[in-house]
């Protein structure tokens, strides 16, 4: 995500640190299973400017153990070392907490969105909207004209407004409408 973003500069947080001396090369990996994984970070490494490994003992921060669950998912291409874990992958993930009409022709994440996107709040908003929506924006990422909620798992799901999520389920439940 990082390098399609373009991003330069990278902060890797890890609650492992034997991990992140080896990635620096401090400290020498004894085990042949993790060699292709740092030869990988070592060529992912090389797209950045600059990147930084820091530890985080996991009691301080509950996120690194949550990548790290991903991370042991993910498959390296070369399998000799690997041992396989079973992942289900869905065509097209859905989710739905609830779809009404906008009555003021702006979806219901505009006022997110747009804070993220400029840092400005609605043209009248009091102290308790801003708190709210300061509040409210920190569960949310903008990227690339899309609004996405952050899930505990550290999933992101797309926002839409009531019209594309009409469509979408209606794709969902009976097909793709197809243009003639």
């Amino acid at each position: 995500m990082a390098i399609d973003m373009n991003i330069q500069e990278l902060l890797v947080i890890s609650d492992s640190d034997l991990l992140v001396h080896q990635v620096q090369r401090e400290w020498a990996a004894k085990n042949s299973k993790i060699l292709p994984y740092l030869h990988h970070i070592r060529e992912l490494r090389k797209r950045f400017t600059k990147v930084e490994f820091w530890h985080v003992p996991i009691t301080q921060n509950e996120f690194a153990d949550a990548l790290a669950t991903l991370s042991s998912m993910i498959q390296h291409p070369d399998k000799n070392f690997i041992d396989l874990v079973p992942v289900r992958i869905h065509n097209q993930p859905a989710y739905c907490a609830h779809v009404e009409d906008e009555t003021d022709e702006k979806p219901w994440f505009h006022d997110i969105k747009e804070y993220l996107a400029k840092g400005e709040y609605p043209e009248h908003a009091n102290y308790t909207q801003k708190r709210t929506l300061r509040r409210l924006s920190n569960h949310f990422f903008h990227n690339g004209g899309n609004l996405y909620r952050r899930t505990p798992d550290l999933g992101l799901l797309r926002c839409v407004d009531a019209k594309e999520a009409s469509k979408l389920l209606g794709e969902i439940h009976v097909g793709p409408t197809t243009h003639i």
